[in-house]
């Protein structure tokens, strides 16, 4: 039973929140000051956790490749496949979240669940990737701290109770604090997390960002020192002629990334098809990993010796392209399995393969003209990561706050736009994204349509619409125009069963000839049979809305029999669009409004209407909010419905309409007059 002095701290810290919650912008900074921190602190604890793994795994803190060579073979193998299983029964019993490289499930949440992440994913993950990476497993440590950190953003946003978009941009902040902590990169960090988590490039999006990636990156510093991530000697561009072969490795980084996405996920459905228990997949995937280690080490973990040893030019031409195809791989084995890490160090080890092998053939071949073979690892890195990931301003950035050498600048903004033209090219979705359009989720439409998931094609169409028979001459089809208002006309035969449409598109081109062509021409050598959208009554609008990107004219609305029983115009989707999202955000911005101490609130400005938050009372669970009418009964009106599971914290489920059903658990939102919302509250 909760004690009076916490009861009081709790009540005290509510209080705070409420006031600072008056000004959003100090309000939005002390918050990302904290994520910030705290994910600085993630960054630092994921390494330390990984250091602390290597001395079991391997009895040594950092990996080191003269000391695995003298390993025997059974440890090699033994060890990855050891910490498969582990990571595996981690994922089963824990969180299925933390398997593998993380970052989509991050992009997800922010798209279509407003920035929810479960609290218990922060831990899930750390220890999964943690013994993934420190066991051998063929993956990086920064998918990881940024799944870590946006499970620290989000963990915070709902605790404090904010609104879905600023819960979106907390997970931004957390994502960013995990990048700039863990590479040391507050740039880097800030960008990777606005150009793939967020998607946003606003100024409300991005300051809040940009403190929590500094304060990250001063945590990082404290505990673990201010120096690049690798050693890269000075290099210059020799000669303007060089930029060609920089293009030519762009073209290559390119290929390379679309071939690494494609065998990673060509691994993912192998190993789905095994039949063997899920915790076992990993553990083979380890082993095999292990195999593949007996004859490339450099494989093992996150792979920044072997990258080290390429940017100094250390590396023959063979074992730098072995190495590509090898690193590939193991990576795909490691996360198609089921294993658990990031995919941002393996294309960095990925790229300073290919670019170091391509700058060995040009340096033999033109010597007095070209850099040495690390400098194009170095460029090579950004290339692979920036077609791989499609953000090439990420991966610019991040090799220039990684290595601190800014006359390379120049040949990698070349490489990385090259790389990344041609791999959006050959393929739209990134290796992000492609993850979850294998689930079916579209990522890059998900904010403009989700909104018009919940609503009906028949919520919006027009129950007035122009038809006519397929035998009438072209002047009635000309004349059907102008009786009243549309850019449509739907031929029907006796039953009024669709036959096809006529636009003002197919009527234009003949209005000159209609004397000739009056008597020639009929309705149906005018129609269109395909290549128009058709909608039912029960159809979303989310897909009218994308089937509308190529058809700009109204379309008909038909029933099961094929009869024509409505119109749906571009114009009233796009209005029912806007107004979803304008009732969406009213809804959370007053959410913020409502404490747990204050049930009631008073909107000021506004003379007798208050806003509360009111548990559903049993009496209305099971019945849709159309059938309930408070509206009717109470004079109240219902902006939002919250959900609290297990009496935890409340979050936001949706923005109701007629057809929702109230649960038990639900909170409404609902604005009104005082003694209306007492009047609600006794019915509980």
């Amino acid at each position: 039973m909760t004690t009076p002095p916490l009861r009081r701290l709790r009540s005290a810290l509510h209080e705070l929140n409420a006031r600072l919650r008056q000004s959003e912008q100090m309000y939005m900074v002390l918050i990302s000051v904290g994520i910030g921190l705290l994910g600085g602190l993630g960054a630092v604890a994921f390494r330390e956790l990984i250091r602390l793994g290597q001395l079991v795994f391997w009895r040594m803190g950092e990996y080191s490749l003269d000391y695995i060579h003298g390993l025997p073979p059974w440890w090699k193998v033994t060890a990855p496949a050891v910490g498969g299983l582990l990571v595996g029964l981690v994922i089963h019993f824990f969180a299925a979240e933390a398997r593998g490289h993380g970052v989509p499930e991050v992009m997800e949440s922010v798209a279509l669940r407003g920035g929810r992440i479960r609290p218990r994913v922060v831990l899930a993950k750390m220890f999964a990737s943690g013994i993934s990476i420190a066991s051998g497993g063929s993956v990086g440590r920064e998918g990881p701290i940024v799944q870590i950190g946006s499970a620290i953003g989000s963990t915070v946003g709902q605790w404090l109770g904010v609104g879905e978009r600023r819960l979106r941009t907390l997970v931004g902040c957390g994502a960013a604090a995990g990048i700039a902590g863990t590479f040391n990169a507050p740039v880097a960090g800030a960008l990777f997390s606005v150009e793939i988590i967020l998607g946003d490039f606003g100024v409300t999006q991005f300051s809040p960002i940009v403190i929590s990636s500094v304060a990250a990156t001063v945590v990082s510093r404290h505990f673990l020192g201010d120096f690049p991530a690798f050693e890269v000697p000075a290099y210059s561009l020799q000669s303007p002629f060089e930029l060609l072969a920089y293009t030519v490795l762009g073209l290559l980084a390119g290929l390379v990334a679309l071939l690494f996405t494609r065998v990673l996920y060509g691994a993912e459905d192998l190993f789905d098809g095994l039949r063997i228990p899920g915790p076992l997949k990993p553990a083979l995937g380890g082993a095999l990993v292990g195999l593949v280690a007996l004859r490339f080490p450099e494989v093992l973990g996150v792979g920044y010796e072997a990258i080290n040893e390429a940017l100094q030019g250390g590396l023959l031409l063979r074992v730098l392209l072995v190495l590509v195809l090898v690193k590939i791989l193991a990576v795909s084995i490691t996360i198609g399995s089921g294993g658990s890490g990031g995919i941002f160090a393996p294309s960095l080890f990925i790229g300073a393969m290919l670019g170091g092998g391509v700058g060995t053939v040009v340096h033999a071949a033109w010597p007095g003209a070209t850099g040495g073979p690390g400098a194009y690892a170095l460029v090579g890195m950004g290339a692979v990561v920036g077609a791989a990931t499609h953000a090439p301003i990420t991966a610019i950035l991040i090799i220039f706050e990684l290595t601190n050498e800014y006359t390379i600048i120049l040949p990698l903004m070349v490489t990385c736009i090259v790389a990344t033209l041609l791999a959006t090219q050959l393929q739209k979705a990134s290796i992000y994204t492609l993850k979850l359009l294998r689930r079916g989720i579209d990522i890059r439409g998900g904010q403009t349509v989700n909104v018009l998931r919940s609503v009906k094609v028949e919520d919006v169409m027009r129950d007035t619409f122009l038809t006519i028979d397929p035998g009438e001459q072209v002047m009635r089809v000309v004349s059907r125009f102008m009786e009243q208002p549309g850019d449509a006309v739907f031929v029907v035969d006796g039953d009024r069963r669709l036959l096809g449409v006529i636009t003002i598109d197919e009527v234009r081109p003949i209005m000159a000839e209609l004397a000739e062509l009056g008597g020639l021409i009929v309705a149906r050598d005018m129609m269109l049979e395909t290549g128009f959208p058709v909608f039912r009554p029960g159809d979303s609008l989310d897909a009218a809305m994308r089937r509308f990107a190529t058809h700009h004219h109204s379309c008909p609305v038909v029933d099961d029999r094929g009869v024509i029983v409505g119109s749906l115009w571009p114009e009233d989707v796009i209005e029912r669009y806007n107004a979803e999202v304008l009732k969406r955000e009213m809804a959370s911005t007053m959410a913020l409004t409502v404490t747990d101490h204050r049930r009631i609130q008073t909107l000021p400005g506004v003379e007798g209407m208050n806003l509360a938050e009111v548990p559903a009372p049993p009496s209305f669970v099971g019945k849709t909010l159309g059938e309930l009418d408070l509206r009717r009964r109470f004079g109240l009106t219902v902006l939002l419905v919250k959900h609290c599971d297990n009496g935890e914290e409340c979050i936001v489920d949706r923005v109701p309409d007629a057809t929702y059903t109230v649960q038990e658990g639900d909170h409404l939102l609902v604005l009104g007059a005082e003694e209306h919302i007492r009047r609600l509250e006794a019915e509980g």
